[in-house]
């Protein structure tokens, strides 16, 4: 099994998690009212869920859509370390978006590379 594999799969299966939280959990509802944005959490859960299957439907069919799913899984990420800083989260409370963001990064520059 490859690195690209190993990591589609398993920011694929985080994100699935994440995204049906996003509707089902106490915790992370509060965490979105903690954020300032609650209006955005069944957005932010949506985007979650569909990002995990573009990761796993383009890396079997279509790496494009790999492609564009890590890249807005990067850019969901990169915007959740952002907000995490601007609340003055640390960096290890804020170190799960920035190593997801990294993940999906590198997922996204290493599917341009190899197919595009």
């Amino acid at each position: 099994m490859n690195l690209l594999l190993i990591l589609v799969f398993f920011s694929s299966l985080c994100f699935f998690y994440f995204g049906i939280t996003c509707f089902t959990s106490a915790f992370i509802i509060a965490e979105f009212i903690r954020y300032k944005l609650p209006n955005f959490r069944k957005l932010i859960g949506v985007l979650q869920i569909l990002g995990a299957i573009g990761l796993l439907v383009g890396y079997y069919y279509n790496p494009l859509l790999l492609l564009l799913a890590s890249s807005g899984l990067f850019l969901l990420m990169l915007a959740g370390f952002i907000v995490r800083l601007k609340i003055k989260d640390n960096f290890i409370k804020s170190s799960p978006a920035f190593t997801f963001a990294a993940i999906n990064l590198f997922i996204a520059l290493k599917t341009f590379y190899k197919f595009f």
